[in-house]
Parts: structure tokens; C-alpha cells; sequence
């Protein structure tokens, strides 16, 4: 195993850190200061277009998706390319992704369509994406059932001639808040009776504009309306009607495609919380060196010091475990990484929580409080212990394989 950076991924580490440290850094109060004017959390900052035309302009645009072989799409890196990339852009969560059109749920639904999408459906959906002229969502989890386990799902998708119906309730589906999100990946059930429980699901497209579709309502997590790229939604979907022509793949695939699309999800996710935890650090050693208490800067205190020497040494262990699992993807795929996707998954959201708890201690009341990032990071961290399924259901799945070796 060679994590080594290539040339390639050193020269666009140093083009991105620059742009981050030049543009988004300070422009994290200036998107605060225009929501709050919009009267809305979930409107586009005028600040975020202006980052976006000048990542373009640097060449920093849709830096997560492989080449597919025809060049028409992605800047075509390895995942253990991107994966230093997708770190430095986790320095700020809310701005750095967006900002060169790698922010998730888009990243998840434009690998979605440019693996199984029709020509009809890119040209239609992916091309706008991979543009940064419209938003997406990826409706999945229920409110009813036990999201963990997708077989669960209730959403009926019910053929009628030419077309599906589509009844059901979603619930946190990310993005689903901004106005800009035009589209939604919806998974429900097209054979809910079927012997194959994982073959009973599908997934269709659904515009946000189609009659019978309720955004019903915002969901809070930890009391921020405006957490992720454009908030959590829940959904009505009361016999929604959209072309067949609006299926992703075959009838019955929609589990088999879920888990393709969470899979890279996954990793992207853990790829950008090293940035986040890096950030604590640089907060709490800045605060350390700064503030004195007891007559003696807080970074002499002992309980200090030994925060910040066990989040180096926790950051250098996850990144490890990241990339490693980033080169397993690109040398032998995603099923032969699914034990260190699981493993990334279960370890890097905890570490970095706990991170953040430390950084935040750190802080005192300030760092509850809007003054300062780390709330608002500690909230977004901890909601990715759940995302794209819950820990306990990768320490289950992972606990299966290591018995299996003995069985």
C-alpha cells in the first residue's frame, strides 16, 4: 500500500487550499449575514455563486466523480486522489463542498445517474448537476419504519400504463429545503410481495414540481434549520405520477443501486470530517496559546495538552483508515472494501465527535454559542454517526464477516 500523493493530487492540494483559504474561510460570516437578510436558512447566499464561478475558474469543479471512460464527466481522479481533496473542503462544511460542486446528496445522485442513469435522464438531470445550476435530493428514509434496515420502506411506486404512481412519507431528506433542488431520487417499493425482499424496491425520478409532491416541512437537527447543503425536509408523496421512463435502472434494482450510491457516500463523508477535526484542532490550539486561566496560558495545562496530543494522534489514526480504504476502492472495488467502508464509517464519525466535544470545552460558553464554528460542526458530525445508516448497523454487518471467518 502506497498513499503517497501523486503530482497531480499535490498541485490541486495546493490550488484548493488556497482557494479555501482566500475565498471560502472568509466567506463563511458573509453567507451567515445574507441568510439572515433573505429571511430564509435554506436560500442560496449570493456569496456561494461568486465562490462557485471562481472555483471554475481555478479548474476546482466536480473534483469526487471518476472518469467513466468517455471524459464527458468528472475531473477523473482515483478516490485516493480525491480523498486529500475532499479533507481540505471539510474545513468548512457549509461552504467548502458546495463551492466546487461536491457536496452531497449531489455527489451521491450524479454517481447514481452517470452509472445508471439513461441518456434521456442525464441529459435531462445529471447534466444540470455536474453544471451546478440546480440541486437534488435522495428520498429514502421514512419516518414510519426503521429506515436502518432499507427493506423496510413503504413507498409504493405502482405502475398505471405509461406511467408510476407514487404514494408514501419521507422524512430528513437532505437539501430538500432549498429552492434550487429540482429533483428528487425516490426508492420505494414496486413489488412490495416479491419472494426477494431486496428486489421488491426501485427508484424513480421525481421532479420537485410534480402534483401531488408536499415538501411538508423543515427538520431541525439540533435546533439548526440550516444544517447540511439546504436543510432536511419531510415529504408527502400523495399518488405523485411520473413517466416510466423516470425509472433508474431495472425494476427491482433500486436496493442494488442504493447501496452502489451509498458506498462512495460513505468515504466522502469520513474524507471530510478529517477536514473538520483538523479544524477543531487549529481552534483549540489557537484558543490554548491565547487564554490564560489560573495564572498560566490554558496550553500548559495538562488536561489540555493531553486533549490535543490524543486528537493528533486520533486524526492521523482515521486518515489512515480513510485512505487505506480509498485505495482498496480503486485496486479491487467497493465490495472488496466493505469491511473498511464500514469500518471508516463506525470509527471517524466517534473520533471526531469526540474532537469537537474536547474543542468545545475548550471554548466554554463560547463554544456553544455562535461565535465560534464548532456547535454548529459538532451537530453536523455527530448527525453522521446516523446518515447513511446508523453505526450499529455497520457493527452488525461488520461483526457477521469476522464470525463468518470462524463459522
Amino acid at each position: 500500500m502506497d498513499f503517497t500523493y501523486d503530482a497531480r493530487t499535490e498541485e490541486l492540494r495546493e490550488r484548493l487550499t488556497a482557494f479555501m483559504d482566500e475565498h471560502v474561510l472568509p466567506a463563511e460570516d458573509v453567507a451567515r449575514e445574507q441568510r439572515e437578510r433573505a429571511g430564509s436558512p435554506w436560500t442560496t447566499p449570493p456569496v456561494v455563486e461568486e465562490l462557485k464561478a471562481e472555483a471554475r475558474s481555478r479548474g476546482l469543479w466536480n473534483l469526487f466523480l471518476p472518469d467513466t471512460g468517455d471524459g464527458a464527466y468528472g475531473a477523473g481522479l482515483t478516490n485516493l486522489q480525491y480523498a486529500p481533496l475532499a479533507e481540505i473542503t471539510g474545513r468548512s462544511p457549509l461552504l467548502g463542498p458546495v463551492a466546487v460542486n461536491c457536496a452531497a446528496p449531489d455527489t451521491g445522485n450524479m454517481e447514481l445517474l452517470a452509472q445508471f442513469g439513461d441518456e434521456a435522464q442525464r441529459k435531462q438531470w445529471l447534466e444540470p448537476l455536474l453544471a451546478g445550476e440546480i440541486r437534488s435530493g435522495f428520498a429514502m428514509t421514512e419516518p414510519d419504519v426503521a429506515s436502518s434496515d432499507a427493506t423496510n420502506i413503504t413507498t409504493r411506486i405502482e405502475r398505471d400504463g405509461d406511467d408510476y404512481v407514487i404514494t408514501g412519507r419521507k422524512w430528513f431528506i437532505s437539501g430538500a429545503m432549498n429552492p434550487d433542488c429540482k429533483v428528487f431520487v425516490v426508492m420505494g417499493k414496486t413489488a412490495p410481495d416479491g419472494a426477494d425482499i431486496r428486489r421488491q424496491q426501485s427508484m424513480v425520478l421525481v421532479p420537485r414540481d410534480a402534483p401531488g409532491l408536499e415538501v411538508r416541512r423543515a427538520m431541525r437537527v439540533y435546533g439548526f434549520e440550516d444544517h447540511g447543503h439546504g436543510g432536511h425536509a419531510e415529504l408527502v408523496f400523495d399518488r405523485v405520477r411520473v413517466p416510466v421512463s423516470n425509472l433508474v435502472g431495472e425494476e427491482g434494482g433500486g436496493f442494488a443501486i442504493a447501496q452502489a450510491r451509498l458506498g462512495p457516500g460513505r468515504i466522502h463523508h469520513c474524507m471530510r470530517l478529517i477536514g473538520v477535526a483538523e479544524r477543531a484542532i487549529e481552534l483549540m490550539c489557537r484558543r490554548a496559546v491565547s487564554r490564560t486561566a489560573f495564572g498560566k496560558p490554558l496550553a500548559a495545562q495538562g488536561v489540555v495538552r493531553e486533549w490535543v496530543a490524543d486528537a493528533r494522534v486520533a486524526v492521523e489514526q482515521s486518515r489512515l483508515l480513510v485512505l487505506k480504504t480509498a485505495w482498496l476502492m480503486d485496486t479491487v472495488g467497493n465490495k472488496g472494501a466493505h469491511t473498511e467502508i464500514q469500518a471508516i464509517k463506525i470509527a471517524t464519525p466517534r473520533t471526531v465527535v469526540d474532537i469537537l466535544d474536547k474543542a468545545v470545552q475548550l471554548h466554554g460558553a463560547g463554544g456553544v454559542s455562535q461565535d465560534f464554528p464548532l456547535a454548529e460542526l459538532w451537530a453536523g458530525a455527530r448527525t453522521l454517526r446516523l446518515a447513511d445508516g446508523p453505526d450499529e448497523v455497520h457493527q452488525r454487518s461488520l461483526a457477521r464477516r469476522e464470525f463468518g471467518k470462524y463459522q
